[in-house]
């Protein structure tokens, strides 16, 4: 975690000593580029007059030098006629000594980190051509790779990389999209015979070359030129394995820095193989069962989902359980857009909300979506990224990350498990897709096929529109014939797109010998309800599984209440103890300034909640502990108004 680059951002997610390590390190690995500038694009979306086959890269790794002496094979087809000129995306400070096509010279001018190179001949649509650029040079990091040659915290040397969003061509030539994966690629690196250079895919081949080596990593997937990746220094390996089906085994390796495999930390990477087996039950089989899983321990201060080999500052939970979901989504399917960012980030935080549930139960979960709906509610501007010219704006923490997560909760609420889940795995292997790109409409139709719901509402309001609903929830009863009629009226203050939210609403009204639930779908600005009970109510609680991200305020109307006109009074909080949330109930008979105050256990005030005019009527408060980084302990809450003041004690329970 860097703290110097990102002190207001800690900030925001460290909610609690719990929080801080877990959840936190799941978006540290963009977040040191959240600023309202970032790195400028580079000639997104790259070539379209060509579509990448295979990638070969052929890489000394000079560490001494601080340098690359790479030869890059490109193969690609042409998707036009008369095709005599591409363009590649290379740094000029990388600089090209050839370019060949078999054993003749192609001439190439490199110009604004652009190389063009005139090819052989023409080649029609469908047509293969190879080319091979040699080249030279000392990569500098421009993106959130500030260094690609670094020394490690132990005091060894080390060469990473990190190419999301922009840089991939700081380092090597490639077409620079990741709407444009190769079918295949080799990865063959040659070092210093002190270090192991780690990549993507199954490792083939090591040749000792004297005082060098040669790693030769093969990629039997489609792969995007982003995911590409190489860690390199004296690592300690822990090998595991996670056995998928009985009898047959995916390799597990980490690599760590030497002379850092405590058992402690043993114990950390062993998780590895338990996220495994929750997320092949969730999304079907791990996608790249011929190679295997791994990570490598870097100098970042989160993670990178490098295909099959995710880059890791750390071994949290959050951070671990988060990058393995992104070998489903992210580098089995790949946003084919920076646009649609969120069918990366998004899925992958929700994943961290999926082990959490997995691994401590469904409280656990809530309390993860409680916090990240806290940090959806700062998001500005849609889900779908509208500039990506910025990095920051990319990889906006509580955008893409954080309400993008909170969407697929609240899909989940829409569909119910058994649709949402047969959703999600519907997804991540349908035939189109697979292996392939997408963007949010490909997931909206999947969505839509595999459960028979029209979603067009909701995705249009969540990932195109902006912010989120605030309600005011108002009810009354009334009694005949010993039966209830209960009106409840839902009004939303006007956004600004959509005006106002469309969404199923669920209510639960207690009653003295327990709880009746209702949903109704709610698609207008105000609207109205009724229920019909044979028990009196005693109160109503609005969407109580917490399914939407929202402010709401529940008022009990008190022409329907004769007994509470000339009284102001404060309920004790429920439940009672709590953990991490709970309501506070109060009722004003007259318009008045309300001040809800939170005190520690010696009477010192800590926290308002609330200070604000109220009209007459019965209130709900709901608090919730991660929101304003609560311990567990004994606090007083106070309601004071100009002619009533009254305390209560509350426990909160971790």
């Amino acid at each position: 975690m860097k703290r110097i680059i990102l002190p207001i951002l800690i900030v925001l997610f460290c909610f609690n000593n719990y929080a801080q390590e877990q959840h936190t390190c799941g978006y540290i690995k963009r977040l040191a580029l959240n600023n309202p500038g970032g790195l400028a694009k580079v000639n997104y979306p790259g070539d379209s007059n060509y579509d990448v086959n295979y990638y070969k890269l052929d890489l000394t790794i000079d560490y001494a030098n601080t340098r690359i002496i790479g030869e890059v094979t490109i193969k690609a087809n042409s998707v036009v006629n008369d095709l005599s000129s591409v363009f590649v995306d290379l740094k000029d400070y990388m600089v090209i000594s050839e370019i060949k096509t078999g054993s003749q010279s192609l001439s190439f001018q490199q110009n604004n980190n652009i190389v063009t190179i005139d090819l052989d001949k023409s080649y029609n649509e469908g047509e293969e051509f190879e080319i091979v650029i040699n080249y030279a040079g000392n990569p500098s990091g421009g993106g959130f790779n500030n260094s690609y040659f670094r020394t490690t915290r132990v005091g060894t040397p080390l060469f990473s990389t990190l190419s999301e969003p922009y840089s991939t061509s700081e380092w090597w030539p490639c077409k620079d999209t990741p709407a444009d994966k190769a079918d295949s690629a080799d990865i063959w690196l040659t070092c210093s015979d002190s270090y192991i250079p780690v990549s993507n895919g199954k490792l083939m081949e090591i040749v000792e070359n004297g005082s060098t080596h040669t790693y030769k990593w093969k990629v039997h997937y489609p792969i995007a030129q982003y995911l590409i990746s190489v860690a390199m220094t004296n690592y300690d390996i822990y090998p595991d394995e996670f056995e998928y089906e009985p009898g047959k085994f995916l390799p597990v390796n980490h690599y760590v820095y030497k002379g850092t495999l405590s058992q402690s930390r043993i114990s950390q990477l062993e998780r590895t193989i338990d996220m495994l087996e929750l997320f092949s039950d969730a999304f079907g089989e791990y996608p790249f069962l011929r190679e295997k899983y791994g990570h490598a321990e870097w100098e970042w201060g989160g993670g990178m989902e490098h295909q099959t080999v995710s880059s890791m500052g750390s071994f949290g939970e959050a951070l671990m359980s988060h990058e393995l979901v992104h070998q489903w989504f992210g580098d089995k399917i790949t946003c084919k857009n920076w646009e649609s960012i969120w069918l990366n980030e998004g899925f992958a935080t929700y994943g961290e909300s999926l082990w959490w549930e997995h691994a401590y139960g469904f409280d656990r979960y809530m309390h993860d979506i409680s916090s990240n709906m806290l940090h959806a509610k700062s998001a500005t501007g849609s889900i779908h990224v509208q500039n990506i010219n910025s990095v920051g704006q990319i990889f906006n923490g509580a955008r893409s990350y954080s309400k993008g997560g909170v969407v697929l909760h609240m899909l989940r609420g829409v569909l119910g498990d058994d649709k949402f889940f047969k959703a999600i795995k519907a997804y991540i292997n349908d035939p189109v897709l697979a292996y392939d790109v997408a963007v949010t409409e490909d997931f909206q139709r999947v969505a839509e096929e595999s459960s028979g719901e029209d979603l067009d509402y909701f995705f249009s309001q969540w990932i195109y529109g902006e912010n989120y609903p605030t309600y005011t929830v108002t009810w009354n009863y009334t009694e005949e014939n010993n039966q209830y009629l209960v009106k409840v009226n839902i009004r939303q203050e006007t956004n600004s797109e959509p005006k106002f939210f469309t969404m199923p609403v669920e209510f639960e009204i207690k009653t003295a010998s327990g709880s009746e639930f209702y949903t109704e779908f709610n698609n207008q600005q105000d609207q109205g309800f009724e229920f019909i009970l044979f028990e009196e109510p005693t109160q109503l609680i609005f969407d109580p599984n917490n399914w939407i991200l929202k402010d709401a305020s529940v008022v009990t109307s008190v022409d329907n209440f004769e007994e509470l006109k000339d009284e102001f009074f404060l309920e004790q909080n429920y439940p009672n103890p709590f953990n991490p949330t709970t309501i506070i109930q109060y009722n004003l008979p007259q318009a008045t300034n309300v001040k809800l105050t939170l005190f520690d256990n010696l009477g010192n005030e800590i926290i308002t909640l609330l200070d604000e005019v109220k009209n007459p009527g019965y209130y709900n408060f709901e608090l919730n502990s991660a929101e304003y980084g609560l311990s567990s302990g004994v606090y007083f809450y106070q309601l004071t108004t100009n002619k009533f003041a009254n305390t209560k004690k509350m426990v909160l329970l971790k």
